[in-house]
């Protein structure tokens, strides 16, 4: 009978104890979801996580300009994203998903694919600079000096600065990297989530010396993974990802610029693309707060690496110009990016053009997947050319011109 009772009365303080456990909390990607969209099937696409043979797709699809021609340069690298470019050719490329930094080198024309580095977390963002590979992982960033002499056996990394994500944050933790012309690597640090308040260091884009000394050159930014430097003014461009679950056309990923020396916001979490107040954060503020984007770029269409065009191969009216690389839409019924945008400006820095520039990933706009392939990163070649990563199936491509 005691047994009996006293098993009923732990019954009896057991149960409101577990009715009180609170509820796992939704994937990062759903985080702000609305109660009206509660029964949306919209979701991101996963990658090959073992990439895939350029014979088994539809390469032939691709389409660039008149002039141009795209053809695969190296294949075998499972989530290849984004690119550097060493002194004596190698290219270097990150990871996100997976663990590993691949090399790329070409000899007695022979191109061969390898992985560099293994067991990293997150090694989406690469950087080199005068014999030295950077790489930026999810809470660290690393170099490896006189690496392409040692691809063999590369040498234990020094860290340049740590503890970039104290919170183990979610959401938007991996990295781009770029060295900039004041010898100091410029990152972001995405938000936590869809839309939430970010920490001081959070939704911004920073700098950090040879020191480890940290800098902030940008704030209200939710999430930039591409960044280059203007090759005449040297100011600062970068793509953001606008937030999720505000519907198909709204609001607009952007592309910006740093142009002044104090320290802009762009906006993030209360006002997207410039113009949009959020309807939570937005609505003790105003956008006029705020620094304007320098360009559109479409709803939803995951601008990723961007480059400047410094090369001699391409046409002069390509001179200066952007090239973005859109990894395509997810939180939008009918789906578009997943190509190569073309982006001219004027002296004065101002967009004249925007159009798509290599195209053919996409399939069909309404399907699940839509595409077979996600642009990611681009890259200048020396002799002028493009690369362009796709980290779907693991493989780079070229874009080359011929008069």
């Amino acid at each position: 009978m005691k047994t009996t009772l006293a098993v009923a009365i732990a019954a009896a303080f057991a149960l409101p104890a577990l009715a009180q456990q609170p509820a796992s909390p939704p994937p990062s990607w759903q985080q702000g979801k609305p109660p009206a969209m509660s029964e949306s099937t919209l979701h991101p696409f996963n990658i090959e996580m073992t990439g895939k043979s350029s014979k088994d797709l539809p390469v032939s699809k691709l389409k660039v300009p008149a002039g141009f021609k795209v053809e695969v340069w190296a294949e075998g690298m499972p989530g290849a994203r984004t690119m550097a470019l060493g002194d004596k050719g190698t290219v270097f490329v990150g990871t996100r998903q997976l663990k590993e930094v691949y090399a790329v080198t070409t000899s007695g024309g022979k191109r061969e694919a390898k992985v560099l580095l293994k067991g990293l977390n997150a090694p989406n963002g690469v950087a080199f600079s005068k014999g030295t590979l950077y790489i930026a992982e999810r809470g660290r960033i690393t170099r490896y000096d006189n690496i392409e002499a040692n691809l063999d056996n590369p040498p234990q990394p020094k860290v340049v600065v740590d503890n970039l994500d104290p919170n183990n944050q979610a959401g938007h933790f991996w990295k781009f990297l770029a060295m900039g012309p004041d010898g100091k690597l410029y990152f972001n640090i995405g938000a936590p989530g869809n839309i939430v308040m970010p920490t001081y260091m959070e939704a911004s884009i920073m700098r950090v010396d040879m020191k480890g000394t940290l800098e902030t050159v940008a704030l209200g930014v939710r999430n930039s993974v591409g960044m280059d430097f203007h090759p005449v003014t040297k100011q600062l461009w970068f793509t953001n990802h606008a937030r999720d679950w505000l519907g198909d056309e709204s609001p607009n990923d952007t592309l910006h610029r740093v142009a002044g020396k104090t320290v802009p916001n762009f906006g993030y979490p209360f006002c997207h693309q410039g113009d949009t107040p959020d309807p939570e954060f937005g609505k003790s503020r105003s956008c006029a707060e705020f620094a304007k984007p320098a360009l559109k770029l479409g709803a939803h269409i995951a601008p990723i690496g961007m480059r400047f065009y410094n090369g001699k191969m391409f046409p002069a009216e390509y001179q200066n110009n952007i090239f973005i690389a859109m990894r395509g839409s997810w939180n939008r019924t009918v789906k578009q990016g997943y190509n190569v945008m073309r982006v001219v400006l004027d002296e004065g820095g101002k967009v004249t053009k925007y159009e798509p520039f290599l195209t053919g990933f996409l399939v069909d706009e309404r399907a699940d997947p839509p595409m077979w392939g996600r642009p990611n990163d681009v890259l200048v070649m020396r002799d002028g050319s493009l690369l362009v990563s796709d980290d779907q199936n693991g493989i780079l491509y070229r874009v080359s011109y011929q008069k």
